[in-house]
């Protein structure tokens, strides 16, 4: 139920309820400062989000500190888990297949209700202690002065109460979803990726087939390339035992299909028009049948130049969104949300200084959001099947952040030179592009056979592309499980969140998530250096 009466101060304000806000917001409630959330809808809103296969990372620290038990109770609370997923690009005659599980069997994805997964979240929030006001929008944000840009009260409005009013606050985060208002209304700094400028369709269908049954593999999501290079479809299993089917176009490419269109329901038939160019989706499908209508969205991928400034922080959508290739909103908002707490925690503690703490959370929302985006360029590449400079719009300062360690791999030293050019990316996205390559166990167990066992070893060396081909001559086995191997290695964060998180040091700081000291770890000169 909403909160009816809205205070009027906080130490914390939380712009938004969704994923990140109720993230950030149960975090830091649970630290013992006070935190008001306040959503403009009420939930459960109205389930018109896709239901992608969340990847929900098996973390959440707010639940895991230090101490606690080691499962979160997230895990009890949704539905249908997914051990991996197919994906079927242009290049191979096979789909590739990434394993979720392998070789944690705790780090599955979870396919959920949007709509009840985002009202768990809000509903512990205010269990973990903060003032949650639902159907409030915020509809401005008063700052110190012209010269004092620190955010001190915001304005809101409340149809549902029929009344308007005034909150003040020490600290803010703006976790407001696509409407991004510091982002957008105040700081103007959002950049929109010109290279996937996408459109989605998509409906949801019952009595379809299943992917490899009686297998490990068993009903896996299914993502494939169309064949006429515009753009992608999805086929993921939900957990009513319908099936959610979907393509992804680049949106010319869609105007230009749609325009040529005639008759009385346009979207349904263009959206049957391109599930013909998936020919794997349609095998799944059989003779399944169409539920609802057909929805759209624009999947615009954006970003901003920087996700925080003096007392307040940017989280999830509200900073950057990526193309749903992944499925990766769900994870990079509560990535988002533990380092908008960590550093909000850490300044007030005094654990490092405001500059510092705002420099952290800027380089570590910039890193995780860059490493996603740059295998979803690589795969985009492959789909797409041309030159475009897919890199030319992206800030290269989070690239430059984000794969120094990676540097040295592609280009088999480290060069005097930080600068990241276009030729570094194209050779990184090389290389990224081989984390879902077609190979099966089967395969990795032969190879292992015939070649050094540590360069399987995830402690093993990190080859680059052409020494991987080099090494293989035309065994094309041993080419496809070296560049998979190699690419999951070098990529590593984004499949092992947990570790990456804590373990990542930016500008001499990491995270620090003991339960009651939650906040950032000042790095000795040694530990900055290894």
């Amino acid at each position: 139920m909403p909160v009816l009466a809205i205070p009027k101060s906080t130490d914390i304000l939380v712009i938004g309820g969704g994923p990140a806000g109720a993230y950030t917001a149960s975090a830091l409630a649970r630290e013992g400062f006070a935190v008001t959330v306040l959503e403009k809808d009420h939930f459960p809103p109205v389930p018109h989000r896709r239901e992608h296969a969340a990847f929900l990372p098996p973390l959440p620290a707010l639940h895991r500190c230090r101490g606690e038990g080691r499962q979160p109770w997230i895990y009890c609370q949704v539905t249908s888990p997914q051990v991996g997923a197919a994906v079927k690009l242009n290049q191979y005659k096979r789909e590739g297949y990434t394993d979720f599980i392998s070789p944690d069997p705790n780090k599955a994805a979870w396919n959920v209700v949007r709509s009840e997964f985002d009202e768990i979240l809000l509903r512990h929030a205010a269990e973990s202690g903060a003032t949650v006001c639902e159907g409030v929008q915020v509809t401005n944000i008063t700052f110190a002065s012209d010269d004092d840009k620190r955010p001190v009260s915001a304005e809101w409005k409340s149809d549902y109460l029929g009344s308007k009013g005034e909150v003040r606050f020490k600290w803010l985060v703006d976790a407001s979803g696509r409407t991004g208002i510091m982002s957008t209304k105040y700081l103007k700094n959002r950049k929109f990726n010109q290279a996937l400028k996408n459109v989605a369709f998509w409906g949801y269908w019952a009595g379809a087939g299943t992917y490899e049954p009686g297998t490990r593999r068993e009903n896996a999501p299914w993502f494939e390339a169309l064949t006429d290079e515009t753009g992608w479809a999805w086929f993921i299993p939900l957990h009513n035992g319908t099936v959610s089917v979907g393509v992804v176009l680049k949106e010319e490419a869609s105007r230009v299909k749609k325009s040529a269109l005639k008759g009385s329901d346009i979207s349904k038939t263009h959206y049957l028009n391109q599930l013909n160019l998936a020919p794997g989706v349609l095998r799944l499908l059989g003779s399944a049948t169409l539920t609802g209508d057909i929805k759209s969205a624009g999947d615009y991928s954006y970003s901003a130049g920087s996700y925080a400034g003096p007392n307040y922080r940017i989280a999830g959508d509200a900073g950057a969104f990526i193309d749903p290739f992944f499925s990766s909103g769900v994870h990079l908002a509560f990535a988002n949300a533990l380092s908008a707490a960590s550093t909000i925690a850490a300044s007030i503690r005094g654990q490092c200084t405001e500059a510092e703490a705002i420099r952290f959370h800027s380089a570590k929302t910039g890193t995780s959001y860059t490493r996603f985006l740059l295998v979803v360029l690589s795969i985009y590449r492959q789909i797409n099947a041309q030159a475009a400079p897919v890199l030319s719009d992206i800030d290269e300062d989070n690239f430059d952040r984000a794969f120094d360690f990676l540097r040295p791999i592609i280009q088999g030293t480290a060069d005097a030179d930080q600068t990241v050019t276009e030729q570094t990316l194209q050779r990184t996205m090389d290389f990224c592009e081989h984390a879902l390559g077609p190979t099966t166990p089967e395969m990795h167990a032969a190879v292992a056979t015939r070649v050094d066992p540590t360069l399987l070893a995830r402690e093993g060396p990190i080859m680059d592309t052409k020494s991987v081909a080099d090494l293989a001559g035309k065994d094309e086995e041993v080419k496809h499980v070296l560049w998979r191997v190699n690419a999951r290695k070098a990529v590593e964060g984004i499949y092992d969140w947990e570790k990456d998180f804590e373990g990542e040091s930016l500008d001499g700081f990491s995270v620090l998530l003991e339960r009651g000291r939650l906040g950032l770890r000042r790095l000795s000169e040694c530990e900055c250096d290894a």
